[in-house]
């Protein structure tokens, strides 16, 4: 559970950041482009928009791999907790 835990912690970051220099003001509902205006390291300033979306498909991969070995049924929520960060539009 804390490669999970830690995997979809890390997946959210990644998430936010590509958000944050792909979508506009008023698709995030916040204002876009504070990292970059601020000059924060983030994941698509270290890897690129591809490489950051790369690595977040491989976090959720990781994530979800952490659950094989639960019962499916229990481990659903999760699942869908690892997929909705993944996917997540705002």
């Amino acid at each position: 559970m804390r490669k999970y835990a830690r995997c979809i912690g890390l997946l959210f970051q990644v998430v936010d950041d590509i958000l944050d220099v792909t979508k506009s003001s008023v698709e995030l509902g916040k204002t876009a482009g504070k990292d970059l205006a601020s000059d924060k390291a983030t994941y698509p300033k270290l890897m690129g928009i591809e490489g950051a979306r790369n690595f977040a498909a491989k976090l959720v991969a990781q994530a979800i791999e952490e659950l094989a070995h639960f019962d499916a049924a229990r481990a659903a929520p999760l699942y869908c907790l690892a997929n909705y960060i993944a996917n997540r539009q705002t």
